[in-house]
């Protein structure tokens, strides 16, 4: 990270203390990163460099029960996902300012949850959703080659839901988390950093925010995003497959444009940090 980094703790609902990163400067255009499930800061630090490069402001935090966020137990909930983002833009943007956010995977199902929000409207301008999904998380996804049905439904919620540690990491858990995490292309620099972040997840935080995963509904929010939306899907994607992403861009109100990357797996932002900071680039050109 950059050494100008600014560290700051963000108080969200229920004593949640966010863990948030400021880097770049102030009065340049903002764009906030919000990572998805078990991942933290660090998950966009090659999007970020070149943000950064070219001149952006980049706000990323840690979701709460992830990386230096503390967990609230028992407060994982799509309602605290709302309620944390919305903490961070009102503290990190002044008044009048707004951002591009950026959302992975429960990252965008954050922006999602929050779509009803006043704060959201008020410091949002547009928006880039990758890897993504609203609902039938459990039942679409591919991770476990099981025919789809009853069986796959369930062992997919249970592997969302589980306590069981992941690691220690050895040769074999490292391939596995490359078969549910990402594309064919993925160089071993991007397995091990992805390792390494997955498996430091606390497990309880992992399982509570699994579990909220797994009974996820928030088709009914996607056309009540009224801001541009673009989607950045990859093809290999066993986690939330083309389909959701597919899905999500017929139901937006205001589509900003749609990317599909083949061979490329869930971590879109590891896998083609390029891709994620040129779309960026131009949705806070011609929106910010």
């Amino acid at each position: 990270m950059a050494e100008d980094v600014r560290r700051l703790q963000v108080t969200s609902t229920g004593g949640a203390r966010l863990h948030t990163e400021i880097s770049g400067p102030d009065d340049a255009p903002t764009v906030v990163l919000v990572h998805g499930w078990t991942c933290d800061t660090t998950f966009w630090h090659p999007v970020a460099r070149q943000l950064r490069a070219e001149g952006h402001r980049v706000v990323a935090y840690d979701q709460r029960g992830h990386g230096d966020s503390r967990p609230t137990p028992g407060s994982c909930s799509v309602e605290a996902l709302a309620d944390d983002l919305c903490a961070v833009l009102e503290a990190t943007l002044d008044e009048g300012r707004r951002a591009v956010l950026c959302g992975h995977s429960m990252g965008a199902m954050t922006v999602f949850a929050a779509a009803d929000r006043p704060e959201l409207r008020e410091r949002a301008a547009a928006a880039l959703l990758c890897s993504t999904g609203t609902d039938r998380l459990a039942g679409e996804s591919t991770v476990l080659p099981l025919r789809p049905g009853g069986w796959r439904d369930r062992a997919h919620r249970a592997f969302l839901r589980t306590r069981l540690p992941y690691g220690p990491l050895t040769p074999l858990s490292r391939r596995i988390i490359r078969h549910i995490t990402l594309g064919p292309g993925a160089t071993p620099g991007q397995l091990e950093g992805v390792a390494r972040m997955v498996n430091a997840c606390p497990r309880r935080a992992r399982a509570e925010w699994g579990a909220v995963l797994a009974s996820l509904d928030l088709s009914a929010h996607v056309p009540r995003l009224d801001l541009p939306v673009a989607v950045l899907q990859g093809t290999a994607d066993r986690l939330t497959p083309p389909v959701h992403a597919h899905r999500i861009h017929g139901r937006l109100s205001r589509p900003a444009g749609f990317t599909e990357l083949p061979g490329v797996g869930h971590m879109t932002p590891v896998e083609a940090p390029d891709t994620v900071a040129e779309t960026l680039g131009k949705l806070a050109k011609e929106y910010l």
